[in-house]
């Protein structure tokens, strides 16, 4: 019996569309899927797991075999003599290229949560690399990515907290990404450059359009009043205001 699969009905029944490429499923089993349509083809991903749905030396991933691998040096007073060889660096780094795969669609779908766990998933990855990858190569490897990384991660946890309303927490994660980029390691690297600035950018506009879109307090209101009756000169209306904020304030501080 041949392997040989025929892909053109399925092709058909999913029209090639850039702008809708992806969708969430369930499979045969039950087991929900993530489905991506390409120009030429089908990609399928395990949403939970690792995305291929391999079990590497085991585990659910070559990372959580590694991490364990770390935790039984240590456990034997040994963690100085651990470290990572170039092969086992390149496992890690490929597996990593599966997750950021699968995080891009999960937040084109808005999956936030899932999208915040295959991020801090990364995230991991790349300090573990980065503090135990024999080479230094392999340490810094990773690393001109972060900035994009941190900035997913952040896009999405303001969106689940602007999802509950949370519109101060929501520009708390932002702003803390924008701290965060800022604060990296200077790279001698075009990549790291090019994404730190993209991603301040971004974090910014966020920022910005979170600002914009938050319910302001009464006081905040009564503020934006009395600015427009000082621009139009009513200045009874606007001594009036001031004197609204001020016993607001003082009722508040009491």
């Amino acid at each position: 019996m041949s392997d040989f699969l025929d892909l053109r009905a399925a092709l058909a029944s999913w029209p090639y569309d850039p702008d809708a490429d992806a969708r969430l499923g369930r499979g045969d089993d039950g087991r929900e899927i993530l489905q991506v349509r390409t120009l030429m083809g089908l990609e399928q991903y395990e949403v939970d797991g690792r995305p291929d749905g391999a079990r590497p030396h085991g585990k659910e991933s070559a990372l959580e075999y590694y991490v364990e691998m770390l935790e039984r040096a240590k456990a034997a007073g040994r963690e100085s003599e651990f470290e990572l060889d170039p092969s086992q660096c390149a496992e890690l780094i490929n597996e990593g290229t599966l997750y950021y795969l699968r995080y891009v669609r999960l937040f084109q779908l808005k999956d936030w949560r899932r999208t915040l766990r295959d991020t801090a998933r990364n995230l991991r990855a790349f300090d573990f690399l980065r503090r135990y990858a024999r080479r230094e190569e392999d340490q810094l490897y990773l690393e001109k990515w972060r900035p994009y990384v941190v900035r997913i991660h952040a896009s999405a946890q303001a969106m689940l907290e602007l999802e509950a309303g949370h519109y101060e927490q929501a520009l708390d994660s932002a702003r803390t990404a924008i701290e965060t980029i800022n604060g990296l390691e200077e790279l001698d690297d075009e990549t790291f450059k090019f994404e730190r600035q993209r991603s301040l950018t971004a974090l910014r506009e966020l920022v910005r359009q979170i600002e914009r879109s938050r319910p302001l307090s009464e006081i905040q209101r009564l503020e934006e009043q009395l600015r427009r009756a000082i621009e139009r000169q009513e200045f009874e209306r606007a001594a009036e205001l001031r004197d609204r904020i001020r016993a607001l304030k003082k009722e508040r501080a009491g």
